[in-house]
């Protein structure tokens, strides 16, 4: 049961706010945003997901720099209010077509519409963009793609040798082409969020692969949709080895240690030829989650060494070495490392020629940071760092110091190897031929190397 919900900014501006039962005091935004505001500047990383003020439970998600938050004082389960407002966020895109506060000011009568529909007195009625239809009478105003922020290589889909900027996605459910046509197309993105522990001297201790398979479908009559995955796929283990490393380079099975289909899906020869059959249903939708800790090859391996440069100084050596193909580029690559407590200042160093790489001490937190635009396949960087401290150390100063932590995005590129064969469509007619467009994106989840 929702008392409330609203959506802010980054800043802080109340961009959509609903009262359903009037349960809750009206000025709930101000006093959930000075909170995690504070959250931060005490010195931690983020605010929780869920916590309780003066006997209001506050549930919040971020997406794409916008706080999606409901409150209640009714005692409910968190997993389902966290689903809940993904789930709008999801709906929301769907009929504006791209997610952003721009659009949703553009749009906000539409989104009050959606929100009585999905919501009403607190309960939940339905998350469904296709069911929605039959109740939504307002028209998306479409905001231009020129005006939208640049998307960069990780916005690009691909068909054949084909490509398609990712803003091609970014169309509402219900809108038409000017002239009233609809184009008719359909998206598939593969998304791994991948997570990997390095030792200190650099071997893998945990590795893991969270994957989705996400499609958005703007096929007029919702036809039937195959679609073929590897013919080597196994699910479970099955007595492969869990260090087959063949499998990094394309040559071994690929072994999903589990995974799971949206409602839609049937499959009926899945064990046979590992085709998923389904009618896509309006809007986007996980085609298949799946999780896989079978040992793969990282993308980037990382380096680092802290060493002691007299009694109140030291040196720290970061390299980078991108392990991926020379025609696949990183970007918005970034490194961060916890630096002793008495640190006090640091210069920095990066190798001749660098070009968009950018370096930072954050004194607040005694953390080095270090942004880099983008990285391609087969190079290697390093970052020198010289750090004056403000009293002598004593003890193991490797001990002070780290971990690693490092973020990025590689489009086009996948460390599973689990790739989408072909998509076939049911053809109403001999000149029916939809556009099928397919991207492959590699993020970092947690990506640690121990010193």
């Amino acid at each position: 049961m929702i008392s409330q919900f609203f959506v802010l900014s980054q800043r802080g501006d109340n961009i959509v706010f609903r009262d359903y039962r009037g349960e809750v005091p009206k000025g709930s935004a101000e006093i959930f945003f000075r909170k995690v505001k504070f959250w931060k500047e005490d010195g931690q990383e983020e605010a929780p997901p869920v916590f309780n003020v003066d006997g209001v439970n506050y549930f919040h998600v971020k997406v794409v720099g916008l706080l999606f938050v409901a409150t209640t004082r009714a005692n409910v389960s968190p997993s389902i209010v966290l689903e809940l407002l993904q789930r709008i966020a999801r709906v929301i895109k769907d009929y504006v077509g791209v997610l952003n506060e721009d659009s949703i000011r553009k749009n906000f009568v539409l989104v009050y519409e959606l929100l009585d529909e999905v919501i009403d007195f607190g309960f939940v009625q339905t998350t469904s963009t296709e069911l929605l239809k039959s109740y939504i009478f307002n028209e998306p105003i479409v905001i231009d793609a020129a005006r939208l922020s640049s998307l960069g290589s990780t916005g690009l889909f691909m068909q054949g040798t084909k490509r398609m900027p990712g803003t091609a996605v970014t169309k509402s459910v219900v809108a038409n082409e000017p002239g009233g046509r609809k184009r008719e197309e359909i998206f598939v993105d593969i998304i791994e969020k991948i997570s990997v522990t390095f030792s200190s001297s650099g071997y893998i201790l945990t590795s893991e692969i969270d994957g989705t398979i996400q499609m958005k479908s703007y096929l007029t009559g919702n036809p039937e949709i195959r679609l073929a995955l590897n013919e080597d796929l196994g699910i479970g283990r099955g007595g492969t080895s869990a260090y087959d490393y063949r499998s990094s380079f394309g040559s071994g099975a690929v072994i999903l240690d589990d995974c799971n289909f949206h409602e839609s899906v049937r499959l009926d020869n899945f064990d046979v030829d590992k085709t998923l059959t389904l009618v896509p249903p309006d809007g986007e939708f996980p085609v298949m989650n799946y999780r896989m800790t079978q040992e793969f090859k990282p993308p980037f391996r990382i380096n680092a060494l802290i060493e002691e440069a007299g009694s109140l100084k030291a040196e720290v050596i970061l390299k980078l070495y991108a392990e991926f193909p020379s025609n696949i580029t990183a970007n918005t690559i970034s490194v961060q490392m916890p630096l002793p407590k008495y640190t006090m200042r640091a210069s920095f160093e990066l190798e001749p020629g660098a070009v968009g790489q950018t370096t930072d001490f954050k004194e607040a937190n005694k953390r080095l940071e270090w942004g880099l635009k983008k990285i391609v396949g087969g190079s290697e960087h390093t970052l020198r760092a010289r750090l004056t401290f403000s009293q002598e150390f004593h003890g193991n100063i490797t001990k002070e110091a780290g971990p690693v932590s490092m973020t990025f995005t590689i489009p086009m590129y996948n460390s599973s190897k689990l790739q989408v064969k072909y998509l076939q469509i049911a053809k109403k007619s001999g000149t029916y031929n939809p556009y099928r467009w397919v991207r492959y994106v590699t993020l970092a989840n947690s990506y640690v190397a121990r010193i």
